[in-house]
This record gives C-alpha cells, structure tokens and sequence, in this order.
C-alpha cells in the first residue's frame, strides 16, 4: 500500500471522526429538545476491489420507535382534546354552586328552587305578611339568576370555543404546509444522497405540535414525503399543488373555517344560513364531523354537542318550571313577553323552548305586586297550595326530553316526568357527572401521555451519557488518525529529503 494511500485512509477516518463529532455535538445541544431523536452517525468501510481504501460518513440517520410515536401522537390528541373541554367545563362547574355548603344556600339550582318552595310554604302559614310574599318573590328572583348565570356560561364558554377553532385551524394549516416545506427539501435532499436526520427531527417536531390540534397518523414513503391523516382516515394536503399558497407555510390553507358570533339560536350544522354555525372545510367540502381529537376535536364537541346538551336541559327545566306554576294557577314565571313559548324544542323562544332559559323571568305581575300571590287582601293560598301539591309535584307538564335544539337532535338524559326539584337535581347530576368524567378521563390520559413520552425518551432521546463517552472514543479516534497523517506526512518529506540529496 502507498504512502499516498495511507494519507486518504487516515483523511478519511479524521473526516469520519469529525462527521460523528458535529452529529453527537448536535444531540447534546437538543438533549432537552422535546420530540427530538437521537441521530447516529452512520459510517461504513470503503474499498476498491477488495482492498480497503478508508471508510464513508453518512448518512446520518434518526433513533425510531414506530409503534410507540404513534401510540403518543394518538395520546396528545386525547389528552389535548380532555384538556380544551376541561377548562370550559370547569367555568360551568364553577357557577353551578357550591357543593360543601349548608342546605338552603350552597347556590345550586335544585338548592335555589328548594328556597322559592319553602318561601311559598311559609306564606301559606301567613297570607296576610307583606314580608312573607316578598320573600317568595325574592326566592323567583335568585332562582332566574341562576338559571341566566348558567345560560350565559354555555353560551359564552360556546363562543369561546368557536374561536379555539377558527385559531386551531390556522395552526393546523401552518403545520401541514410547515411539514410539506420540510417534505419538499427531504425529498430534494435525499435525491442528491445528502444526510436530511435534521430536517427529519424538524419535521417530526411539527407533527408533534399538529396532534396536540388534530388525532393524526403520518406515513413516511421512501423517496422521504410524508402524508397526513386524521383519524377518520381523511388525507389532509401538505402539497399546495394549485398554488393557493405559493408554497409558502400557510394558516390559510388547505382548511378552511370563519368567525362567528354564537348566540342561543345558533347551531352547527344549523337548518338555514341564518342559524348555521361555521363547518371546517377542505376544498369546499364539509369535514368537520371528521375532525376528531385535539384541541380542535374538543372544542368542536363543546360547540355543537355538550354545551347545547346543557343549554337543552336547561330550557327543559324552565319551561316546566313555568308551565306547572302556570298550571295550577301562579303564572310566576313566564318569558319576557310576559307569557310562555310554544312547547317546540327546536326553535328559539317565544316559538319554542330553545333559549327560554334565558328569556326566563318573574312575571312582572307578580315582581311588582307580591300580594296577587295570594289574591291580593283576600289571603287566598288555594293556589299556593295547589302548586306546591301539584305543581312541584311529578306527573304534571313533563319536560321535554328528546328533539330538543336548533337542530332537534338534543336530548336531556332522564325523566322528565319528576317532581321539580328532583328534575332540577337531576339535570345538575347529569352536567356534574359529565364534568367529573372530563376531569377524571383528563388525569387518566395525562398519565398516560408522560408514561408514553418517557418511554419514546428513553428508546429515541438523546442520553448524554452514551454522547459523552462517544465523544471520547471519537477524541481518541481523530488524534490516532491524526498521528497517521503525521506520520505520513514525516515520511513523504524523508522521502523527497533522500531524493533531494
């Protein structure tokens, strides 16, 4: 073997030995990078007919566990998902009352509805007290608030979610065309035999932020594209082929959704354009009911499905509340028209009941005259009795219980035939019990997801450790190819020495 051989085997093994260097100083600078792999330097021998000829660097290639990123990917969706539904849920909970309280004043719905009954008992006893009728007209009052405090918490934690999705599509749409940009230069890159480990890490990044918004699965091909599902199987474009975009990264395609103001009368997918809440679309399409996980799935089902449902239950109960005093002869309670709406659980009040919770109100009849509760100088309590007999009583107006919503595909959950405070402490156990499952699936899905994120650390992170000691064996590596160089080199000026002389 010459000595100019030797030379470009042992410049080889300093190249190779600087290549791992820049790739293990690369791990070290992103050990606490989150949904970073470990790359490895990948080197391998070079020969010429049989006959060694030094070694190759490259390319660089990422630590992969297949099965556990997609099982995290589909834990971020849920655990994101939890989380967006979590915390407008809790504002619910949060003015639904207190649950440690006395009886009579922990706040609660059934609690507030107990205290217009026992207002209405205690008049019974005395007709004649101006402050006994009050106090059965103050108890209506404080009962109406709290049924507009949780009216107006819906819809407000409603709105709320319609902007969570209008701001979810737009990272959605700067994920996807951030991953096509990446795709894009991969696939330039590798055509060339060029090392993409980084863009890779990039890329796998990105789709890490994206299942946080959206249950996703990708597929990566061999020419180094990859394609974006959700998980109803839709492929979701990372190409802008049309260029709609102009290949740049994008909030605005290839989604597509708007703002909107929510009101009580609003619903997804609505029966008309004028009650009709915003559809994500792609390419024109309607895929909302294929948007699922993530933040963006979580608060789709706040929007359309869990917060009506409440507002459903709600209505139910106010329009019962006024129909059976109506019934029995106290019109106490009534809309702001001062009469009750149609029974129609799909349209907006006075046509229906959709949204009577918060047209809700103390008849002005009787919050200006407390006397008429017991007509008047007469002391008659026959209808006082007859309502709390009868009124409060099950087995009276029963509560509309299924076809309820703008869209007439809501239902309460449970009889409708109760008493009224058991009908008002069902729906507030129904709502609690979905918070609670919330809260408790939250704490679940958490867990999970640290468990499965430390895993995937453990068999694809970086360890500094095993960096480290590379970096010594690769220390020893370049100063023994290095002393090759030199030795070499020694030797070629020994050898044009002796020619010289």
């Amino acid at each position: 073997m010459s000595l100019s051989a030797s030379l470009s085997i042992a410049t080889s093994g300093l190249n190779a030995a600087q290549y791992a260097m820049n790739v293990a100083s690369q791990n070290v600078a992103n050990a606490g990078t989150s949904g970073y792999a470990a790359e490895t330097a990948n080197v391998r021998a070079r020969d010429t007919n049989g006959v060694g000829t030094g070694v190759n660097a490259g390319p660089t290639t990422l630590a992969t566990d297949a099965p556990l990123q997609k099982a995290l990917l589909t834990q971020n969706a849920e655990t994101a998902s939890l989380s967006a539904q979590n915390a407008a849920l809790s504002a619910v909970s949060a003015v639904q009352g207190s649950t440690t309280a006395a009886a009579g004043s922990s706040g609660t719905l059934p609690d507030q509805l107990g205290n217009v009954q026992s207002a209405m008992i205690a008049l019974v006893g005395t007709p004649d007290s101006a402050t006994a009728q009050q106090n059965v007209v103050a108890a209506a009052g404080n009962l109406v608030s709290t049924v507009h405090t949780l009216a107006d918490t819906y819809q407000q934690q409603r709105q709320n979610a319609q902007d969570a999705i209008v701001g979810s599509v737009g990272s959605i749409n700067t994920s996807l065309t951030t991953i096509g940009t990446l795709s894009t230069q991969i696939m330039r890159l590798q055509s060339q035999g060029v090392s993409t480990a980084d863009l890779e890490n990039q890329r796998n990044t990105v789709v890490t932020d994206l299942s946080n918004q959206l249950s996703i699965s990708t597929q990566v091909v061999s020419n180094g594209d990859m394609s974006v599902r959700t998980a109803g199987g839709l492929l979701l474009p990372t190409h802008d082929i049309d260029g709609t975009t102009n290949g740049a990264i994008s909030s605005q395609w290839p989604l597509s959704t708007s703002a909107a103001t929510v009101t009580v009368g609003a619903a997804y997918p609505g029966t008309s354009a004028a009650n009709a809440l915003p559809a994500v679309t792609l390419a024109g399409r309607d895929v909302t009911s294929l948007m699922r996980g993530g933040t963006l799935g979580g608060n789709i089902a706040l929007r359309d499905t869990t917060l009506p449902t409440m507002q459903a239950q709600l209505d139910s109960f106010s329009y019962t509340l006024a129909s059976r005093f109506q019934q029995q002869g106290i019109g106490l309670f009534s809309g702001s028209n001062g009469s009750l709406p149609s029974a129609a659980g799909d349209a907006t009040a006075p046509d229906g009941t959709v949204g009577f919770a918060q047209d809700l109100q103390v008849s002005r009849g009787y919050a200006g005259n407390a006397g008429a509760l017991v007509n008047g100088s007469k002391g008659d309590t026959t209808a006082l009795r007859n309502v709390l007999d009868g009124g409060f009583a099950g087995g009276q107006v029963s509560a509309p219980v299924s076809g309820l919503g703008i869209n007439g595909n809501l239902a309460i959950g449970y009889d409708g035939a109760q008493g009224l405070v058991a009908l008002s402490t069902s729906m507030t156990a129904a709502q609690a019990s979905v918070i609670s499952d919330v809260s408790g699936n939250l704490d679940t899905a958490q867990a999970t997801q640290t468990s499965l994120s430390g895993k995937l650390g453990s068999a694809t992170g970086v360890s500094i450790d095993r960096e480290m000691a590379n970096i010594v064996t690769l220390q020893n590596a370049y100063t023994a190819n290095a002393k090759v160089v030199s030795a070499v080199q020694s030797m070629f000026q020994s050898l044009l020495n002796a020619i010289g002389g």
